[in-house]
């Protein structure tokens, strides 16, 4: 009799564990699950961004979550700033239009608000554990048709800081609004080198993932101003797998803004490039004598050459400059394989 009651005690025992074990995960699915709809739910619910808005507000919106500082120039920028003060931010650029800026901005919270990914990180969390600089850096991306060339963009900053706001996102939308796809890239600053070993991890990582990312393989872009020029020229110039990346094809077109980079090859890649005569940092001399080698080797190049907008004029929008990337965006497309 007491062998028997023993028993049921243990069946009794067993069976409340069983249930409560599955009331607490049920509890805890759903509140895991309320959560991930609450978070869409901030998404949906939230307004855009303005002029005014702080730059608090901007990296703190729930569309970027935790990723907002990304945005920013430096991640210990003064958030407490106006979004119209943003060219505060980026001392080596002029003619920073807020407007400009915040419309890319804006489009993004838009693309997430629709479910869209913005954003993808390149390196892997054991690559960022080993180089906790490498958390820094991250891809934005901006979907125009699905299967179409892309565009990666690498913003400048004099490698002390990363302008995607004013020469990044906009590119990127004005270049999907064309049925393009295009990513601007957050790098580590402080060297050339790691910089451009960024990007061709950010190439590689792209090729790896183009299904996914809808994307073609084939006849991508590289695009960079000032600084963020120098590493999409050394990718054209040295390759993908030189810089640390994969052992793919080089870009089909380089765009280069206002730099002094000089280097070249016989087996570059077609170029587009654009300065002002007036640049103090860029001589237009220096750009004008690399476009002249390239087509002396029978390389596609191009450049414009404006007379007053000086250095880091971006989109050029109410200047002579501006419609500037659409002459690049033609280039880009006549280069591009059958």
């Amino acid at each position: 009799m007491k062998k028997r009651t023993k028993q049921v005690l243990s069946v009794v025992i067993l069976f409340v564990l069983i249930v409560g074990g599955l009331l607490y995960w049920g509890f805890s699915s759903r509140e895991e699950t309320s959560n991930e709809i609450k978070q869409t739910e901030d998404i949906n619910d939230s307004d855009l961004l303005t002029v005014d808005s702080t730059i608090d507000e901007v990296i703190h919106h729930p569309a970027f979550g935790d990723f907002g500082e990304q945005l920013l120039p430096r991640p210990d920028d003064d958030t407490s700033l106006n979004f119209n003060q943003i060219d505060q931010l980026m001392p080596y650029h002029n003619h920073v239009s807020p407007e400009d800026s915040l419309e890319s901005v804006n489009r993004m919270i838009d693309d997430a608000k629709d479910g869209q990914d913005i954003f993808y990180r390149f390196y892997s969390e054991d690559e960022i554990e080993e180089d906790p600089d490498k958390a820094e850096t991250g891809l934005f991306y901006f979907r125009g048709e699905e299967g179409a060339p892309c565009a990666v963009i690498s913003p400048g900053g004099g490698f002390s800081y990363v302008g995607s706001l004013h020469e990044g996102f906009p590119y990127a939308e004005e270049i999907s609004d064309q049925g393009l796809n295009a990513f601007v890239i957050n790098y580590r600053t402080g060297s050339e080198q790691e910089a451009t070993e960024d990007l061709a991890q950010a190439i590689s990582f792209i090729q790896e993932n183009r299904d996914t990312l809808a994307v073609s393989s084939d006849n991508y872009s590289l695009w960079g101003s000032s600084a963020g020029a120098r590493m999409a020229a050394n990718i054209g110039t040295d390759g993908v797998s030189n810089y640390g990346g994969e052992n793919i094809d080089k870009p089909a077109t380089v765009v280069t803004a206002y730099t002094g980079h000089q280097n070249y090859s016989e087996e570059d890649v077609p170029t587009f490039a654009v300065v002002s005569r007036d640049d103090p940092i860029a001589s237009s001399e220096v750009m004008e004598e690399r476009i002249e080698n390239l087509q002396e080797n029978d390389i596609p190049a191009d450049i414009l050459v404006y007379d007053s907008v000086g250095h880091g004029f971006g989109l050029g929008s109410g200047t002579e400059a501006e419609g500037w990337l659409d002459e690049a965006i033609s280039f880009w497309e006549e280069q591009m394989d059958e």
